[in-house]
């Protein structure tokens, strides 16, 4: 008996000392093609650095990002990918391909602008005249970044050192619009292995913090038009029927769970004070950490729209513009790119870079963190429904393993959605940020392509957190909200 579990020993210690030599020769092998990749990369920063700004100049919309995409599809084309523009009936969405057979790494771009938030590349306050939308989010670099880190593994696959497809998916509308949701609806995904992403930030990490599920839509009141002062009594009044619905939802937050988001804007609320209003529009947002819940309290959100329709004799109808999912997270995925994110490191500043940076942060009012921490990478650590924010990679993350990262194009202590943001867009502050999003997700890829072992690792990880559920939109079989920023 002793013998047997002595051999059993010996056995276990010698696979595990043949699978680390084989470890350790695959790691040795990947490390010549990341030279190649960084080296590559580097050498076309101007390029990518070019593209970037311009886009941040077009600053286009959800939906209405035809310049973005156009410049993003060549660049891809000039470099041997193969594109199919307008998919899943989105006219500003493509997919583009290189290579053939396994594994399928799919790279996630996006390139929509936000309204009201446009302005120029300085530390202050200024609006560029004339404009509406800006790069509040950083999307410019978002999608530039990752038509370079596809470029640099089209390169390896067609000098044949991997093998396998390389795809960048042109991702529209993230902001609001749902873009990804109706491509993973289409079944675009269908046959990826891993899909990798990231996000400009103001600091250097790998994301293992879910996002919040979301659901969107406008609710519209139609009433009746009266002389506001020489017939009031004739008039039904569609904002009487905005207000009362926000009153009742506004009283319903006192009755949800506490992880309960729920914002809105009046889109429309009439056109003069003495004219009753015979039309408003509301537009609302209700987020939640788990996606059941999201629909749960959306339906009381429609009830208390019925409701002021029914108290203000008005008539309602809705339109679902948007549904996100919850992010399924992967920690088999985050280890590689943390290893990856590690090695490139962070972010370093010029004296001038310093100087701009710290009257960036003098303008926030807030404690912010030390300038140096953009030169840090923040260690892997999973904080559970913790996310403060919704992404339509949420519906990607439960099609396929998805993993993704944060990289410091905005100086420490910059808020997304500001206009400090799109400040340091606009500067070197941002390139250098996008160059480490790109390298981080070129070198993961080429540690994926060589090591069949990780996809099949963060597959299983991926199907245990997914468990029975069957993947169904939020949004419903409604078609792309094309014109939702109207």
């Amino acid at each position: 008996m002793r013998k047997t579990v002595l051999s059993l020993i010996l056995l276990a210690s010698f696979c595990s000392l043949q699978a680390q030599k084989k470890n350790t020769a695959t790691i040795a092998a990947a490390e010549p093609l990341k030279a190649e990749a960084l080296q590559n990369l580097q050498a076309n920063y101007d390029l990518y650095k070019k593209n970037a700004l311009q886009i941040w100049d077009y600053a286009e919309m959800g939906y209405k990002e035809v310049k973005s995409a156009a410049l993003h599809q060549q660049t891809l084309t000039d470099n041997g990918f193969t594109v199919q523009a307008g998919v899943a009936g989105i006219p500003t969405a493509f997919v583009a391909s290189y290579g053939s057979g396994k594994p399928v790494i799919a790279i996630l771009a996006e390139y929509d602008a936000l309204p009201g938030l446009a302005q120029k590349a300085v530390p202050e306050k200024a609006p560029i005249e004339g404009k509406n939308a800006g790069h509040a989010c950083g999307h410019h670099l978002f999608g530039t970044a990752s038509v370079a880190a596809g470029i640099a593994i089209k390169k390896l696959i067609e000098e044949k050192k991997i093998q396998g497809t390389v795809r960048v998916y042109g991702c529209p509308a993230e902001e609001g619009g749902s873009g990804k949701v109706y491509m993973v609806r289409e079944g675009l995904f269908n046959d990826v292995d891993v899909v990798l992403h990231w996000h400009p930030d103001n600091e250097n990490k790998v994301t293992m913090t879910s996002a919040l599920a979301n659901k969107s839509a406008k609710f519209r009141f139609h009433g009746i038009a009266a002389h506001a002062a020489a017939s009031p009594e004739r008039g039904r009044s569609a904002l009487d029927a905005v207000e009362a619905m926000d009153n009742m939802v506004n009283m319903m937050r006192e009755h949800v769970p506490q992880e309960t988001r729920i914002h809105y804007v009046i889109t429309n609320g009439g056109k003069a004070p003495n004219v009753v209003p015979d039309y408003a529009e509301v537009y609302y947002y209700v987020r939640h950490p788990r996606k059941d819940d999201v629909k749960a309290i959306f339906d009381r959100v429609v009830k208390a729209a019925n409701g002021a329709a029914m108290g203000t004799e008005t008539t309602m109808d809705y339109e679902i513009i948007g549904g996100t999912h919850d992010l399924l997270l992967n920690q088999t995925l985050a280890e590689v790119m943390q290893h990856n994110l590690d090695k490139i490191g962070g972010v370093s500043y010029t004296p001038e870079e310093k100087q701009f940076a710290q009257k960036i942060q003098s303008s926030f009012g807030y404690q912010v963190p030390a300038i140096e921490t953009a030169g840090a990478v923040k260690p892997l650590r999973v904080e559970m429904n913790a996310g403060g924010g919704s992404t339509d990679v949420g519906d990607v993350s439960y099609a396929v393993p998805t993993v993704g990262m944060g990289a410091a194009t905005w100086v420490p202590g910059t808020p997304a959605h500001s206009w400090q943001a799109v400040a340091c867009g606009g500067t070197e502050i941002g390139t250098k940020g996008m160059m480490v999003a790109a390298k981080t997700l070129a070198l993961t890829a080429i540690d994926l392509y060589t090591n069949p072992a990780l996809i099949k690792d963060a597959t299983e990880e991926f199907k245990k957190a997914k468990g029975t559920y069957k993947y169904e939109a939020l949004l419903g079989n409604r078609k792309p909200a094309l014109n939702y920023r109207d």
